[in-house]
């Protein structure tokens, strides 16, 4: 596969999969009392599919190389969770809260990093990956720490971070990703 294909296939596999996610969460918000096991498989399958996706963005040669600078580790870890996900049949709302919250919140901590990257690399919308990695974290944080409210309410909160979680990748592969015509070489200054 030709880097500039690697590059479209990571972005929008991005933006195909936090589309995904965000209508699961606009569904959990909805119908709180969905299935534990459905979203639990459903979110199994999501992760290792999004796993292998971070592994192609991080082996593209993006223009900015911003977006997939961390993909390698937590697309690795992403599909440890999905399967984990998928092997551990759970079907606890208080077991898929935890793993994904896991995922929520070291994600939010890579895209804030990614926030600040993009700052100095003079993207204008850094301050929104920002805001949204800072919004994700604290999500993922309540998701693991899982408040002792009933199991319709943690759907729903766990619905509102599978949301937020999705518009931050969204906005990341819109702002981050550049798709060039040309495959650029990377140049080693030599001093």
């Amino acid at each position: 596969m030709r880097s500039i294909d690697k590059i479209k296939t990571a972005k929008f596999g991005y933006i195909g999969i936090s589309s995904l996610f965000c209508l699961l969460g606009i569904a959990m918000i909805l119908f709180p009392d969905l299935s534990a096991l459905a979203v639990e498989k459903i979110l199994g399958v999501g992760m290792i599919i999004f796993g292998l996706i971070k592994l192609i963005g991080y082996f593209s040669k993006d223009l900015y190389r911003l977006a997939f600078q961390f993909d390698l580790a937590f697309g690795i870890l992403l599909m440890l969770l999905g399967i984990l996900t998928l092997v551990a049949n759970g079907g606890t709302v208080m077991f898929i809260c935890i793993v994904f919250g896991i995922a929520i919140m070291a994600d939010g901590l890579f895209k804030i990093q990614i926030a600040e990257d993009s700052r100095k690399f003079g993207i204008s919308n850094w301050w929104l990956i920002m805001a949204l990695a800072i919004i994700a974290c604290a999500a993922g944080i309540v998701l693991v720490l899982r408040p002792s409210i009933g199991s319709e309410l943690l759907m729903i909160i766990f619905g509102i971070s599978l949301l937020l979680e999705g518009i931050l990748n969204l906005i990341v592969a819109v702002f981050a990703v550049k798709v060039t015509k040309e495959i650029h070489r990377d140049v080693i200054d030599m001093v």
